[in-house]
C-alpha cells in the first residue's frame, strides 16, 4: 500500500499517521459542518493505581515536539485517500493543518493526584482532536514509568539505581522514552546507548554472563577484560560467586598497585547473604574500596528490604520490573473535551465525571510539606502555588518550557521532598493526599450537568412528540 514506510523511532517529528482512526473521521465531520470553534481538552488521571500514593507527571517535551511538527505528508495523505473514508476537501485541508493552539501544563517531574490536569490543549477542535492519541501515549508512558522509579529510588535510600530494563520493556519507544523518565525520577544512569545519546543521560553498564563463559576460566575472563577496561565491574555470579570474589582477590594481588577495579556485580541467589559474605571477603583482602551492585528481578520491594536489613550495597542494577512498571503498568487516564466556543462542557457518564473549563490546580504547603490541592476555574484566585503554567502559545513553545534535562530532575527531587512522608512512603496511604474542588468550580460543574441533562429531557420530548 503507498505511503507505508519501515521507520522504528518515535520522536515526535514526522509522525501525524500515530492517531486513532476515529480522531481524523470526527475531525472530518468538525470541518464539513463548519464545526470548528476552538475547544479545551484536559489530560487527566481519573484514579490512582492501587498501589501508588502519586504520580510523577512526565512526557511534556515529547508533546512540546509533535504539537510543533504535526504535518501531514504527502504520503499520509496518499495512504488516507485510499482509504476511501475521507472527503477530498479534508484532505486539501489536512495538506495545510498546523497545531495553533495553547498549552498549559504541570511542569515534568511535578507529583499530581486524581483528577488534577496534568496539561490543557485550547485549540480549533480539529486540531486538538487529532494530537489526542500522541499526547495520551507519551504523557501515559512515561508517567507510569517515572513513578514507578522514583518509588525505586527512594527504596534505595540514597544509593545510586541503574537502568537494565531496556531489553525486555515494551519495544524501542518505551524503552529510549522510558529512561528519560527515569532519570527525571533519581535513576543514575541507563545501559541504553541509544537513550543516552538521545537525552544526554550518564551512559552505565558492566559486563554480561557471555564474556566470562567463553574464556576458558572466569579468571582468564576477568584479566582480559580488566586489560582494556581497568575500572571496571566485575561480574562474579556466573558459576559460583564466592568463588567469582576469590578470583577478583587474586586479580588484585597478581595486579597489586594497577588493579583498579571499581566494583563487582551480584546478580543471582540470596543477594542479601552473598553481598554480606562478599563484603567480608573483600575487606579482609583489603579492597575495602571495591563497591557492591546487586541485579536481578529487582523492584522498591525488594531493594527497600535489602536496605532494610543492612546489606553491604552501593548500587542496584533494576530491569524489568521498572521498565514495565509492573505491578501499576497502566493509568486510568483521560484527554475530555472540558469546553467548546467558550462554554463549560461535560459528560453525564457514571463514575466519568469531567470538570468543565480551562482550569487551574493551587498547591498549598506548610514548613516545606505539602498540606493539599483544590482545582480551580483558570482565573480563580487561590491559596498556594498555581502549578499549571503556558508551555505554548499560538503553536510556538513558550521560551523556558523546555529545560534541559539536569534541571528537570533537580526540579523533580525537588517536589518530591514535599510530599508529606506517608504520600511518599511505598505503602500505600491510609488517607489519600486531599484534593478538593474549587466552590466556583464546582458550581460551574452542577451547572453544565443541569444543561446537559435538560438537553436530554428536551430531546426525549421532541422524540415522543414525533412517535
Amino acid at each position: 500500500m503507498r505511503g507505508m514506510t519501515h521507520s522504528t523511532a518515535i520522536d515526535g517529528t514526522d509522525i501525524a499517521l500515530f492517531t486513532d482512526l476515529y480522531e481524523l473521521t470526527m475531525a472530518d465531520a468538525y470541518l464539513s459542518s463548519g464545526h470548528d470553534a476552538a475547544a479545551t481538552f484536559s489530560l487527566f488521571v481519573r484514579r490512582l493505581p492501587t498501589r501508588r500514593n502519586y504520580l510523577i507527571a512526565c512526557g511534556l517535551e515529547q508533546v512540546l515536539t509533535y504539537l510543533e511538527n504535526l504535518t501531514f505528508s504527502a504520503g499520509d495523505l496518499a495512504y488516507l485517500r485510499d482509504l476511501g473514508r475521507f472527503s477530498e476537501d479534508f484532505l486539501e485541508r489536512l495538506s495545510r493543518l498546523r497545531f495553533t493552539g495553547d498549552v498549559d501544563a504541570v511542569p515534568e517531574g511535578t507529583p499530581v493526584f486524581a483528577n488534577e490536569p496534568i496539561l490543557e490543549v485550547t485549540a480549533p477542535i480539529a486540531e486538538a482532536q487529532i494530537a489526542e492519541t500522541f499526547i495520551m501515549n507519551q504523557v501515559t508512558l512515561q508517567t507510569v514509568l517515572a513513578s514507578k522509579a522514583a518509588r525505586i529510588v527512594d527504596a534505595a535510600a540514597g544509593r545510586p539505581v541503574i537502568d537494565f530494563g531496556a531489553r525486555r520493556m515494551h519495544g524501542l519507544d518505551a524503552a529510549a522514552t522510558g529512561a528519560r523518565a527515569f532519570h527525571i525520577a533519581g535513576v543514575a544512569g541507563t545501559s541504553n546507548v541509544l537513550a543516552a545519546r538521545r537525552f544526554g543521560l550518564p551512559a552505565m553498564g558492566t559486563m554480561g554472563h557471555s564474556f566470562i563463559q567463553s574464556y576458558g576460566s572466569e579468571l582468564d575472563a576477568f584479566r582480559a577484560f580488566v586489560k582494556r577496561f581497568p575500572d571496571t565491574v566485575l561480574l562474579v555470579d556466573t558459576y559460583d560467586t564466592l568463588a567469582g570474589i576469590d578470583n577478583v582477590i587474586a586479580l588484585a594481588k597478581e595486579m597489586k598497585g594497577e588493579f583498579r577495579v571499581a566494583g563487582v556485580r551480584i546478580d543471582s541467589g540470596d543477594l542479601g547473604g552473598l553481598a554480606m559474605a562478599a563484603r567480608r571477603k573483600l575487606d579482609a583482602a583489603g579492597l575495602q574500596a571495591v563497591r557492591i551492585i546487586l541485579s536481578s528481578g529487582l523492584d522498591e520491594y525488594k531493594v527497600a528490604d535489602l536496605v532494610a536489613s543492612g546489606v553491604p550495597v552501593d548500587g542496584f542494577g533494576v530491569g524489568t520490573a521498572m521498565g514495565v512498571s509492573d505491578d501499576a503498568p497502566g493509568i486510568d487516564i483521560a484527554y475530555k473535551l472540558c469546553a467548546y466556543d467558550g462554554r463549560g462542557r461535560t459528560k453525564l457518564s457514571a463514575e466519568k465525571p469531567v470538570l468543565p473549563g480551562r482550569k487551574q490546580v493551587f498547591r498549598s504547603l506548610c514548613d516545606g510539606v505539602m498540606t493539599g490541592d483544590v482545582i480551580a476555574r483558570a482565573g480563580e484566585e487561590g491559596d498556594g502555588r498555581a502549578l499549571l503554567v503556558p508551555v505554548m502559545r499560538d503553536g510556538h513553545r513558550i521560551a523556558g518550557a523546555s529545560p534541559d534535562i539536569g534541571a528537570v530532575r533537580a526540579r523533580a527531587e525537588a517536589a518530591r521532598d514535599t510530599l508529606p512522608a506517608e504520600i511518599r512512603a511505598i505503602a500505600p496511604a491510609a488517607r489519600p493526599y486531599p484534593v478538593v474542588v474549587s466552590q466556583a468550580l464546582a458550581d460551574d460543574h452542577r451547572a453544565v450537568m443541569e444543561e446537559c441533562a435538560g438537553g436530554l429531557t428536551r430531546a426525549a420530548s421532541a422524540a415522543r412528540g414525533r412517535t
